[in-house]
């Protein structure tokens, strides 16, 4: 299997995704551990904001799309929308466990894609919503 890095756009600290724990031609769940690193990149005043888990779905969208594409070099897309975006807690820092973040396709279109996601720790579910994504031609 490819390796997460080689197919998000971002590169070190910025890559959050720990694994990927299964995936199909529709969905993905991935593993993330950074939201306890106090290093991660996206904490503001020393805390991770819930709603940084859009980062962490859109990078779990990333890697699904690599991973399905039949192309050597899958098209590179940008998160254009997002919609009925509910944070269910305040912050990802504080969680103790590993966060499970999952992505499921909606829809693929003309070079759109459509999914609903959600972030999980400890069985309970922290982020959830939809986002969209344009492939660039």
């Amino acid at each position: 299997m490819k390796r997460i890095r080689d197919l998000v756009p971002h590169q070190g600290a910025m890559c959050l995704l720990e694994e990927v724990l299964q995936w199909d031609e529709n969905a993905i769940a991935c593993r993330a551990v950074s939201h306890r690193d106090p290093a991660n990149p996206l904490r503001s005043g020393g805390a991770l904001s819930a709603v940084m888990g859009v980062e962490y779905a859109a990078q779990a969208v990333a890697v699904h799309g690599g991973l399905s594409s039949k192309a050597e070099r899958p098209k590179k897309g940008y998160l254009a929308a997002l919609r009925d975006v509910e944070c269910l807690v305040e912050r990802l820092d504080t969680e103790a466990g590993d966060l499970i973040v999952r992505a499921t396709r909606v829809a693929a279109e003309s070079g759109r894609l459509l999914y609903d996601f959600r972030i999980e720790s400890g069985g309970r579910e922290l982020l959830k919503g939809r986002l969209s994504v344009v492939l660039s031609k």
